[in-house]
């Protein structure tokens, strides 16, 4: 334990002085105001970076942000997968698991304790506790007889419902969704590749939707239609959420409001733009009401126009993760090793 100390102090020492040359994109972006209408935000590039020959990162992929406050970051550096800040970007802690595809991080609190759900797109869902112990994994579908031999199994994200009940994205692989009990014995799947209502295109993230005191659905991504789907907790398509240019990844509930990571945006159907991400933040309706980063929404007849990325502040947005303060921390993949990037709401 000395020495995990010693060494995390020193990094965090080391974090002062990056060993490797700025970005002078990201220099240039430091206190630049993004977003509109209510939803405005100050940017802060320097938020939780660390001297990459300490404490390198390849993809910062998620972030959750546990009861202490703590911002717990998953990285696919198989050196430490998993990176914990507190909310000044002070580092605290690391470890790892040893995984080089790590992509889904979903943290659930059980009362007695929180854990983490991992997603290696190397095809393993792990639950830990805080501190990296194994405490449960979820076999692989194919030797379970949930897919047949010839179905691609590349999971990327979880959600836990309500009553404990666990849905793993195959986001990657055959575009299920798959339905667990608390206990981890399969019930369904639903979804699959396509273009009808209930089928999807890089089925990403699922998050459960409780805004309004409603009754739970899911939000499930369709990155490739650009939109999110509902459906009710056993598999029933409810609508679709069409945000025009806009690849989202998972949607992150808090409040009110759903906040997601746009990977990339497009200036046509289907082609994808590189380093053109923004983040995107739709209200108790559903409706587009700021893109920091982006192009400001628009509606006409009641639709909603394209998006696209206007600042090029941010590469590939991955995910969000929202403080108490409603200060957005944001995660990339694909930005250059770059650590996170946090915007202070104003």
């Amino acid at each position: 334990m000395h020495s995990r100390r010693k060494f995390i102090q020193n990094a965090s020492l080391l974090s002062l002085a990056m060993s490797l040359k700025p970005d002078f994109s990201l220099l240039a972006a430091q206190d630049q105001i993004l977003g509109h209408g209510d939803f405005r935000y100050k940017v802060d590039t320097q938020w939780g970076n660390l001297d990459p020959t300490q404490v390198p990162v390849v993809n910062c992929h998620e972030m959750v942000m546990d009861r202490k406050k703590r911002m717990i970051l998953l990285t696919d550096e198989p050196k430490n997968n998993v990176i914990i800040y507190d909310q000044s970007g002070k580092l605290l802690d690391i470890w790892t698991l040893g995984l080089n595809a790590a992509h889904g991080l979903s943290l659930v609190d059980e009362g007695d304790a929180e854990y983490l759900w991992i997603v290696d797109n190397g095809g393993r869902v792990i639950k830990t506790s805080l501190d990296g112990k194994l405490v449960a994994e979820i076999p692989n579908p194919v030797s379970e007889g949930i897919y047949e031999e010839k179905m691609r199994w590349v999971p990327t994200e979880t959600a836990v419902a309500p009553n404990g009940d666990l849905y793993i994205a195959d986001g990657y692989g055959s575009q299920y969704f798959l339905h667990y009990d608390r206990n981890g014995k399969f019930i369904r799947k639903f979804g699959g590749s396509g273009k009808e209502d209930g089928q999807f295109s890089t089925a990403h993230g699922i998050a459960v939707d409780q805004r309004g005191g409603k009754e739970p659905t899911l939000i499930c991504t369709s990155r490739g239609h650009n939109s999110f789907k509902r459906f009710t907790l056993d598999g029933k398509y409810l609508e679709t959420i069409f945000l025009p240019g806009a690849f989202v990844c998972r949607p992150v509930i808090h409040g009110e409001n759903l906040y997601a990571g746009v990977c990339w945006s497009r200036l046509r159907y289907l082609e994808q733009t590189d380093n053109s991400g923004f983040v995107t933040i739709l209200d108790k309706n559903n409706q587009v009401v700021s893109n920091p980063g982006g192009t400001a929404p628009e509606y006409r007849n009641g639709e909603l126009q394209l998006m696209v990325q206007k600042e090029s502040v941010f590469k590939h947005c991955h995910d969000v993760c929202i403080d108490q303060d409603e200060n957005i921390y944001v995660c990339q993949w694909n930005a250059g090793k770059s650590y996170p990037i946090k915007l202070t709401r104003v």
